[in-house]
């Protein structure tokens, strides 16, 4: 066999055994109990810029169970949970964030360990269908940054998300309360826009849902409590299309907008006049 040979065979058996390792993804990394801390915590850092943010969230936790008094333990936890937030897997962001907050409720990023708890619940509210109990946990969650990090950069943020997390509990109500009116089940569409009227008055529903009592009382032949209903939606949200709607069911009765009656709206109207209510 010639030398010339030889030596290509042994460049090319060098070119498959390269290919082999870069299919492999490239040498193995060294253990991470063969690591510093701030090594360990480098490699979570660089696991989440290349969108793996589950390896990440592993190493940062190996940082707390081997070097658990350094200075990146503390910090390897708040990205802990940062980390498993990114990956989508809630329940073990809110664990991690909790952790920090039970070890280190004191320190700077404190504030950031409760807005992430809090998002933990938020970000699984999307839909108007799913277990209400989740908003009601975020927005007691909110209310913690809100209340407890005022000053915080994540506390005006906290608000905008608890209010629509609010908005987001009238908007159910409303969804269930269209349905009992579409079937007829005129007492039990009320009850759900009364909540709205009563409970979530600052949110963006109101205005349907006195439109709506307009209709479920005028259809349970309860008229006095209907034109109170017109008279509130005519003080608060004369321009809208839901007075336009109640003032013409209403003017085709021959029935004005106007509160009367000894009823839950009659009281609301009163102090609606007197400006204490919206």
């Amino acid at each position: 066999m010639s030398g010339g040979t030889s030596k290509r065979r042994a460049n090319l058996g060098a070119a498959m055994a390269l290919a082999f390792l870069a299919a492999c993804g490239g040498p193995s990394e060294p253990a991470l109990d063969a690591l510093t801390a701030q090594q360990i915590f480098e490699r979570g850092e660089r696991q989440l810029e290349t969108g793996k943010p589950d390896d990440a969230a592993f190493s940062f936790g190996e940082i707390e169970r081997l070097y658990p008094y350094s200075e990146f333990a503390q910090r390897g936890l708040i990205m802990q949970a940062f980390a498993y937030h990114r990956d989508e897997d809630y329940p073990n962001s809110r664990a991690a964030a909790q952790r920090y907050l039970d070890f280190y409720p004191a320190e700077e990023d404190a504030p950031y360990a409760a807005y992430l708890l809090a998002l933990s619940y938020y970000d699984q509210i999307d839909e108007i269908g799913r277990d209400q109990g989740l908003t009601f946990q975020a927005l007691q969650s909110l209310r913690q940054v809100i209340e407890q990090y005022p000053d915080s950069e994540y506390a005006r943020t906290s608000v905008l998300k608890f209010d629509l997390a609010f908005d987001h509990l009238a908007a159910k109500e409303m969804e269930i309360g269209r349905y009992y009116l579409k079937r007829g089940h005129y007492g039990a569409a009320a009850s759900r826009f009364r909540i709205v009227v009563e409970d979530f008055q600052t949110t963006t529903h109101t205005a349907e849902a006195l439109h709506r009592l307009v209709e479920t009382y005028l259809a349970l032949g309860l008229v006095e409590e209907a034109q109170t209903a017109g008279a509130i939606l005519g003080h608060n949200y004369r321009s809208s299309d839901w007075y336009a709607s109640s003032f013409a069911l209403l003017n085709g009765r021959d029935l004005p907008a106007e509160a009367r009656g000894d009823n839950w709206l009659a009281s609301i109207y009163r102090q609606v006049v007197r400006g204490e209510w919206l």
